[in-house]
């Protein structure tokens, strides 16, 4: 089994031009293997959502090469022109707001993506009731959002990132808005995902309590991507 899920090598991404050029990824190269959950950290403005929107297909970098799975998507330029498309097939995306479809129940907006993606209503429902029970939430299936907890409302944001099974999940923040006791929660259940669904998963954190639980540390420090021990402080 091909264990690779992510793999950067000397990622570039700038902003502007001529005296107003700002430099903010400088040749970032890493890799992280399915089965592996990494937090992604660095000071306020150093580049952490810039990183994971060009890893996740959103944002184009200047230069580089990037390979989701087995799969080069970009190498100096898209290698696929719908990268819209790629997001769909191979990522999914966690946020510190849960983003739920306000005026749609839990398991409709599990079931969005993947009925969107071509599978039929029936098989997308099945895929879902399984996602909600794993993470003991499946009696909150006909629930709207605003009927759950905070807690209970990411759940079904990363059960709905799941959907899809996607080879990578992006968390940006996902544990920001929770306290101490439902983050620590969230990124448990994130690194039983990675293991038992056999998925890479990156989460940008600005919370150094929750490094521990991760399996590497990835901090950007002049604006390279370094590999730090996480019991180090990230600031």
């Amino acid at each position: 089994m091909d264990r690779q899920g992510i793999r950067i090598e000397n990622l570039v991404k700038r902003f502007g031009k001529g005296e107003s050029l700002v430099n903010v990824i400088d040749g970032a190269s890493f890799l992280v293997n399915k089965g592996e959950l990494i937090a992604l950290v660095a000071p306020s403005g150093a580049g952490k959502t810039t990183l994971l929107m060009m890893i996740g297909c959103v944002l184009e970098p200047t230069s580089g090469r990037i390979w989701l799975g087995t799969e080069e998507v970009y190498h100096d330029q898209w290698i696929r022109n719908d990268t819209r498309r790629i997001r769909r097939e191979k990522i999914g995306f966690i946020f510190q707001a849960h983003y739920l479809i306000p005026f749609i129940n839990v398991i409709d907006n599990v079931t969005l993506l993947p009925q969107t993606n071509g599978l039929s209503k029936e098989r997308a429902e099945a895929k879902a009731m399984e996602l909600l029970t794993y993470f003991d939430i499946a009696d909150k299936a006909n629930f709207m959002p605003s009927q759950l907890s905070g807690g209970q409302n990411q759940r079904v944001a990363i059960a709905r990132a799941l959907a899809n099974e996607p080879e990578i999940i992006l968390a940006d923040e996902p544990t920001a808005a929770l306290d101490f006791e439902r983050s620590v929660s969230v990124v448990q259940m994130l690194k039983k995902i990675a293991i038992e669904q056999n998925v890479a998963i990156i989460m940008v954190t600005h919370d150094e309590q929750m490094l521990p639980y991760c399996d590497k540390v990835l901090k950007i420090e002049k604006k390279k991507v370094i590999t730090v021990n996480s019991s180090i402080p990230m600031i």
